[in-house]
């Protein structure tokens, strides 16, 4: 059996989740959207074959299809509403604070993006977390 990872596994899985988020889309205009998506709607061409556009487009659907069955499977709609929860708080102490504006819709995007990326990560590491704090192990029912 596998031992569960330490911190340096779930900041992986967080790194893996912030570059799967904003590689799909981020305010900036470099992700796949901006690469290959946006110049569809708006009959532009765009550097890089039709052909390297879909494989890249596949394995973020697979990177996505991963990242949210993981999540589906560790904590389920619960807590997948009590970690949406925590990041709207977030998002509430920014723009209290200041730190983000809420005029900024670039500001919004990237702390809205960051908050995907952060559920996803959770989602991805919650079985392992859950396992060091409790002891207990989480399996999956078998048919």
């Amino acid at each position: 059996m596998a031992t569960a990872p330490g911190f340096s596994g779930i900041l992986i899985r967080a790194l893996a989740a912030l570059v799967l988020v904003f590689a799909t889309y981020n305010p900036e205009g470099y992700s796949y959207f901006h690469w290959a998506i946006a110049p569809l709607v708006q009959d532009v061409q765009t550097a890089g074959p039709a052909s390297v556009k879909f494989l890249a487009g596949i394995a973020l659907l697979a990177g996505w299809a991963v990242f949210l069955n993981a999540t589906r499977r560790s904590i389920g709609l619960g807590g997948a509403v009590i970690v949406l929860a925590i990041s709207g708080g977030l998002v509430w102490l920014l723009l209290d604070f200041g730190v983000v504006s809420a005029s900024s819709g670039r500001g919004l995007t990237h702390v809205v993006l960051f908050c995907t990326a952060m559920l996803l990560a959770v989602g991805m590491s919650w079985s392992h977390l859950s396992r060091r704090l409790s002891g207990q192990v989480d399996m999956d029912p078998t048919d």
